[in-house]
């Protein structure tokens, strides 16, 4: 993650300091919706979101697979106007994992479930945020690399 971050900064400067001040602006207001119970974890939402994000990570799958073949996917990697908007699309799909992440907390809490869960909870938002960090450091790559 650093080493992604140090590369777009030298290409891009000032764009890690903006990418984690936006994750940190997109955790806030994600907690701050969450808390006030204006987005909740209902069955539907959790099924739409866990099929969102199989989606996006069998899209990054066979562009992996696809890259060993010397094969792109056309569009959604590049800085038009499809791949930002590919990149918006998943910066909202890697947000609202984190309504996800905060109501598994607050089932294990609800629950007493024992301490050592805590531990998964705290990783499972680890791993969400970084997601959404390199994300958005993405989406900033594309849209300045569209600009020149």
């Amino acid at each position: 993650m650093g080493a992604i971050s140090v590369v777009l900064e030298a290409q891009f400067p000032g764009i890690a300091v903006q990418a984690m001040g936006l994750t940190v602006g997109v955790l806030a207001v994600m907690l701050f919706l969450y808390g006030t119970g204006i987005v909740r974890a209902t069955e539907k939402f959790k099924i739409g979101i866990l099929a969102a994000t199989g989606a996006v990570c069998l899209v990054y799958l066979a562009t992996m697979i696809l890259g060993f073949f010397h094969i792109a996917i056309p569009y959604i990697h590049g800085s038009g106007p499809i791949g930002i908007g590919f990149s918006v699309v998943v910066v909202i799909i890697a947000a609202l994992n984190l309504v996800l992440d905060f109501d598994f907390i607050e089932q294990g809490v609800a629950r007493q479930a024992p301490t050592y869960m805590e531990w998964y909870g705290g990783f499972s938002l680890l791993v969400t945020l970084i997601w959404m960090y390199m994300e958005i450091l993405r989406l900033l790559a594309k849209m300045r690399s569209s600009q020149n």
